[in-house]
């Protein structure tokens, strides 16, 4: 059964409209670079706004209160670590549904009671609504599939990743700077491994969904917290949150934007038909355009869905992101059948992964 909404992080609601967050805003200087800058990197230390907030010119109490304003102000999405389920021996699948459209809100809120559903958004198609389902095991992703089929009376089209070409982003206040590269991180740039899943701990789970809903923005010692939570020592949680990090678990600490509102409008999945035997060799191509955000072969669901390679990409202006997709097509040539650009129209939720 679909369960209560998680919590959401304590400075901002798990769910907004889709028009306030398409609607770019104003930014001060200093919200700017946190904006801009804060996206990894957020330290591991026993007073990290003050760590962070010197590096950017500001107080911690100062880095605080912004952070909690941008996020009141739908900037932020979210703040805290980001984790990489299938490094956690879970799983993400990218789904859909053909909704009929009186039913579509009644069949929205069916969707996002599941906390399996970590993004949902209306987009331009038949299949008019993809979410995005992250469970802690691939049998609790079955049941999910097989739960909301029995809650909507609709059949899922689900399209587990079959390879990953890439991921990474790093939003720009303004909208127009190239969003497909790899977050930043103190010290250079982000990298992920690419060794076997990684040993969780039984002790970890506590750390994973006290953490999950973001870090608190009331205090200058938020690891502090959140030990005292969980009944460790900071030192502890400080070392185990590195290890998690170190390993891929945690992807990055930091700010998530709204890209809608810092100028980023307009974003499309771009999918493609591309041969079976070239998509190996084209997929990687296509992840390495600098305004591919993510990259991926998934499965054909025929007749319904003829396309296998799918590319997300971010622009100012549709104009600009139908121009992208050209290029990709471009770069395919005769190896690409046919191709689409499902443009998201409204955000349904957008709550981060919940274990």
């Amino acid at each position: 059964m679909p369960q209560a909404d998680a919590p959401p992080h304590p400075h901002t609601p798990a769910r907004a409209s889709s028009d306030s967050r398409r609607q770019a805003v104003t930014l001060t200087e200093p919200e700017t670079h946190i904006v801009n800058t804060l996206q990894g990197g957020f330290p591991l230390h026993t007073r990290p706004f003050e760590q962070a907030g010197a590096r950017l010119g500001i107080s911690g109490p100062q880095l605080r209160d912004a952070i909690a304003s941008l996020l009141e102000r739908k900037v932020l999405t979210r703040f805290g670590p980001l984790f990489q389920i299938e490094r956690m021996g879970g799983q993400f699948v990218l789904a859909a549904l053909q909704v009929p459209e009186e039913r579509y809100e009644t069949v929205t809120a069916q969707v996002n009671a599941f906390d399996a559903v970590a993004h949902n958004y209306r987009r331009e198609h038949a299949l008019n609504m993809w979410f995005v389902l992250a469970t802690s095991t691939p049998a609790a992703m079955q049941q999910a599939i097989a739960e909301i089929e029995q809650a909507t009376g609709l059949p899922v089209h689900a399209f587990p990743k079959l390879e990953e070409y890439f991921v990474g982003m790093r939003f720009t206040v303004g909208g127009e700077a190239p969003v497909g590269m790899l977050e930043p991180q103190a010290g250079g740039p982000m990298t992920f491994p690419t060794d076997a899943a990684f040993a969780l701990q039984d002790e970890d789970w506590p750390l994973i969904r006290a953490s999950q809903a973001g870090l608190a923005l009331d205090t200058d010692t938020p690891y502090a917290t959140l030990a005292a939570q969980l009944g460790w020592p900071e030192q502890r949680v400080l070392q185990r949150l590195q290890q998690l990090l170190d390993a891929g678990i945690i992807r990055r600490i930091g700010v998530v934007p709204n890209h809608y509102a810092i100028g980023y409008r307009f974003n499309a999945m771009g999918v493609f038909d591309v041969d079976d035997a070239a998509i190996a060799r084209l997929g990687p191509q296509v992840g390495a355009l600098d305004f591919v955000t993510h990259c991926y072969r998934r499965p054909r669901d025929l007749p319904l869905w003829p396309y296998n390679l799918f590319a997300m990409c971010h622009g100012a202006s549709r104009e600009s992101v139908l121009e992208q997709i050209d290029q990709v097509r471009q770069l395919l040539g005769p190896d690409c059948r046919r191709h689409d650009a499902l443009f998201s129209t409204r955000i349904l939720k957008k709550s981060g992964l919940r274990v």
